[in-house]
């Protein structure tokens, strides 16, 4: 049995299958799911930064992640699907492997448990693609447009996809051991793609006038739009990854939605007692902070599970955002590291503290193996501290790379004065 089947096949006892055979309905399950997490990059991520972007940058943000999304996948489909779930023999523990490039070995009508190997290459690879989208959210209005292509094609191979390997990549794979619970992506996605969008905030260094000039957003109806169609989008993203249509899948549906929900509330209340007003943003902005907290637990944990995680993620999202940046001094533009990165480490410390002690639900673990539920929070927190670790470093390297390729990652000052849509890509989003 290929290592990187062992995490699905461990999931189809309790979704009611078992063994390689086609099943018509995960099938179609995941091919919808896959679909809709591929329209939470290029539309609902999109337009969630682009509307609160300047005017002058929108349509530069937009095709940042709209390109990220293109670029991503086909770096997938060569190199970064191999690295994540390939068997990667003595190095298995930090990499896959280079055995399965451009999909060598595997053939159209090869099955992941009970659905086409094609399928789950797919779906997987969108989940690459939003990581690194995630991180422009934070370098927006200054990276040059080169040198963030080269950077998502190097970033998606060489940190995310080591990343997803070691928390998804199956027997061998360093944190899948130890028995780190991440049901849809709170430390490969969420912490990954954030704390890589802080590197480039810091890297690139601050938008001009920041934080003096007052940098308003072009459209929060388009954010708040966007926030719609992630949402939507997510439910492909946590329930897709019970890789079946069954109980599980719908478990993670139904918290999909209420985490968010209470998050959204939780952000309009705690807006209201600060500011004495309860914004459309701040409305939007708690939904996505909800939805990345409840990622990692969204298979694990009960309706009062749910309820804590996304209220929790909440607070810690508007701390991020209201508090933590304004101490720090960094530009994080669109804010991916106090959302994402914030609120996924919230999320995925919590899967510990409050995932069900069911057989049928966990993956593995001590909480699984013996009902250690201290030994799950510090195997968590262990999860947390590597892949935090791993992605600084990497992604410090990876920006390096990109610069010296492309002879500088930040835009000289008058294309940053200008408006990157006019100066760089001869268009505007508004024709006011």
């Amino acid at each position: 049995m290929k290592k990187w089947l062992l995490p699905i096949l461990l999931l189809l006892p309790s979704i009611g299958f078992a063994g390689d055979k086609l099943d018509s309905g995960d099938t179609a399950w995941m091919m919808v799911a896959s679909a809709f997490v591929l329209l939470m990059t290029p539309a609902g991520l999109a337009l969630f930064y682009g509307g609160m972007t300047r005017s002058k940058n929108i349509l530069n943000t937009y095709l940042m992640v709209f390109a990220a999304f293109a670029v991503a996948m086909v770096v997938w489909v060569i190199a970064g699907y191999s690295i994540a779930f390939g068997d990667g023999g003595s190095m298995q523990k930090v990499i896959g492997g280079f055995g399965n490039t451009f999909l060598n070995g595997i053939k159209w009508s090869d099955l992941s448990g009970t659905y086409p190997t094609y399928v789950f290459v797919i779906f997987q690879g969108t989940f690459a693609a939003i990581t690194v989208a995630i991180a422009s959210g934070s370098a927006i209005e200054r990276m040059k447009f080169s040198t963030w292509l080269v950077f998502v094609a190097l970033w998606t191979v060489v940190v995310y996809a080591p990343v997803a390997h070691m928390v998804w990549g199956g027997e061998g794979a360093f944190l899948f051991d130890a028995g780190t619970l991440d049901f849809a992506g709170g430390t490969v996605v969420h912490m990954n793609g954030g704390l890589a969008g802080l590197v480039l905030a810091v890297l690139l260094g601050k938008r001009k006038g920041y934080p003096k000039t007052a940098m308003k957003p072009s459209s929060i109806i388009l954010t708040a739009l966007g926030s719609a169609l992630l949402w939507f989008g997510w439910f492909g993203f946590n329930a897709g990854s019970a890789f079946g249509a069954g109980t599980i899948s719908g478990l993670a549906f139904f918290t999909t939605t209420l985490a968010p929900a209470a998050a959204a509330l939780t952000w309009l209340f705690i807006e209201y007692i600060v500011f004495k007003k309860m914004t459309l943003l701040g409305a939007a902005s708690g939904v996505v902070a909800g939805l990345v907290a409840i990622t990692p637990a969204a298979g694990f944990v009960d309706v009062t599970g749910a309820l804590i995680v996304g209220i929790v993620g909440s607070v810690i999202g508007f701390f991020g955002v209201a508090v933590l940046k304004k101490k720090l001094g960094y530009d994080d533009s669109l804010d991916a590291f106090g959302v994402h990165f914030l609120a996924g480490l919230w999320g995925a410390l919590a899967t510990g503290f409050l995932a069900l002690n069911d057989k049928n639900l966990l993956w593995d673990g001590p909480l699984k193996a013996s009902g250690d539920r201290l030994g799950q929070v510090l195997v968590q927190l262990e999860s947390i501290v590597v892949v935090g670790l791993f992605t600084l470093i990497g992604t410090v390297i990876v920006y390096y790379i990109s610069s010296i390729l492309t002879g500088g990652a930040k835009v000289d000052e008058e294309t940053e004065t200008i408006g990157l849509d006019e100066a760089v890509h001869g268009e505007t989003g508004f024709n006011l």
